[in-house]
């Protein structure tokens, strides 16, 4: 697995916050949030079951241009 980092949340301490990866080998991008509470979950639910190999993370918005930069690296269009 090739993860390339994109950035940390950069309101935290630097250790145990949210992260944005590239998979530049599987074409995804790999997140890092904070657990989704119950009532977030339950939120979710809504729309569908969440299976068991997957989760609900929660990132702050202040990380949506890591996201974007994230999403043009995965797809190609980032301009290097």
């Amino acid at each position: 697995m090739s993860l390339r980092f994109v950035a940390k949340d950069p309101e935290t301490d630097g250790a145990n916050c949210p992260t944005v990866w590239v998979d530049d080998e599987n074409q995804e991008i790999v997140l890092q949030g904070w657990k989704a509470d119950e009532e977030t979950r339950t939120a979710c639910l809504r729309t569908g079951p969440i299976p068991d190999t997957e989760a609900v993370v929660r990132l702050p918005l202040r990380m949506a241009a890591a996201v974007r930069e994230a999403c043009d690296a995965a797809d190609g269009t980032a301009v290097r």
